[in-house]
């Protein structure tokens, strides 16, 4: 293949994180396409891994975005100044979040959130141990790295990790061993990086009631579900499980960086605590990010996209359910709830190839990074069935391929 200028620049000077870049030079992005630099359209069935909800360049956030940078972009670390598009953002997250999660504390990433939560628990009960899951992904900063569901990914950095006991995911049986040593319980209510797993009934529910009786909080690390993913605004309400702490990032900035907890005010006066500024960050709540997180939820609300989600990831769950059907012997799970599917193939191998061909075709598809045998389908929340059909046509042609 050859490398233009731009794409050796590239590899020269920004840090790569796989062997399989896409090397999609991007020229623009609108709505449910991404343009390559030669005006070539791509239907994007990734959204960022969850980011760009309302697609790109959405109108109501690009207002937002510029009328907010033509104010201010930055003026003290959070916490210090009351800003207008924080405390907006932070009401209407109340307004649309479980009874009791009243109060948000911003930060810059999931990951980062992820540690944040992890502190706040060790802090809230005095204990050291955690609870998480195999094929879980929670981040790459320490505390988060600690949680990591594969110990390929934890064995480098295994001097700095707290203490975690690992359970498998939808093991209602391995649940009797969460305990008053352990402060916090940490799952994703639908697995993302594992491969896209729904909890088993009843999962949900029987972690909260042992965290309640133990004294143990728990969080739900809602990064990939949260904002309308699932066809709800949170996992939580989904499945009708209300945990101690939700972790929101990726959708929650509609696009830009933004990330943070949701707890109960009682809860973050206790973090926020003995001492004072035991968890603080420059960039948590940037105004410009705040503001399109607010735009955003906005949108979806106005144009009724959790509805809207349901639907189109049930028609897309039935076709590409049709395709196991036509195909077995190359796709052997079709799993996933609202506009967050997962198509599992036979090999890795396999998996990569059906991303690759399906470019081919103009569609942009990704592996799960635990479970790279399975193809994420996660398109923008504004999908329309036109575009389904293009995206479960070009993912049937792939497969075909193999």
């Amino acid at each position: 293949m050859t490398v233009t200028p731009l794409q050796q620049r590239f590899l020269n000077h920004v840090s790569q994180t796989s062997p399989f870049s896409l090397g999609l030079e991007v020229g623009k992005a609108k709505g449910v396409h991404i343009y390559d630099v030669n005006g070539r359209p791509y239907l994007d069935f990734i959204s960022g891994i969850g980011v760009t909800n309302l697609g790109h360049c959405h109108p109501a956030v690009v207002e937002a975005v510029c009328r907010q940078a033509q104010s201010y972009a930055h003026t003290m670390v959070y916490g210090e100044h009351i800003q207008e598009p924080q405390v907006e953002l932070a009401e209407k997250i109340a307004d649309i979040a479980p009874d009791g999660l009243n109060c948000v504390y911003f930060l810059s990433t999931g990951s980062e959130a992820n540690d944040a939560a992890l502190k706040m628990a060790a802090k809230l009960t005095g204990r050291s141990r955690y609870v998480a899951f195999t094929k879980a992904y929670h981040g790459d900063t320490v505390g988060a790295a600690a949680c990591f569901g594969n110990e390929s990914y934890r064995k480098p950095f295994a001097l700095l990790l707290p203490q975690v006991d690992f359970l498998r995911f939808n093991d209602l049986e391995a649940l009797e061993s969460i305990n008053q040593n352990h402060a916090a319980v940490i799952v994703e209510p639908v697995q993302g990086e594992g491969g896209i797993r729904l909890p088993a009934p009843g999962f949900l529910q029987a972690i909260r009631d042992h965290c309640t009786q133990t004294g143990t909080m728990l969080i739900f690390d809602e990064v990939q579900t949260g904002f309308g993913r699932l066809g709800g605004w949170f996992a939580a309400g989904v499945f009708n499980v209300t945990p101690d702490i939700i972790v929101m990032g990726k959708a929650m900035g509609a696009g830009l960086p933004l990330a943070g907890l949701l707890a109960s005010r009682e809860s973050l006066n206790r973090f926020a605590a003995d001492p004072p500024f035991s968890h603080i960050t420059t960039f948590g709540g940037n105004p410009i990010s705040c503001a399109a997180g607010l735009a955003g939820i906005r949108s979806i609300e106005y144009d009724r996209l959790l509805t809207h989600a349901s639907a189109m990831g049930e028609g897309l769950l039935k076709s590409a359910q049709e395709i196991m059907a036509a195909y077995p012997e190359k796709v052997t799970h079709v799993r996933g709830l609202g506009l967050m599917i997962g198509v599992e193939l036979k090999t890795e191998a396999m998996a990569r190839q059906v991303v690759e061909k399906a470019r081919d075709y103009g569609v942009l598809f990704e592996t799960t990074l635990l479970d790279e045998k399975t193809v994420r389908l996660s398109p923008p929340l504004i999908i329309t069935p036109q575009h389904c059909h293009q995206g479960i046509d070009a993912l049937a042609r792939a497969i075909e391929r193999l």
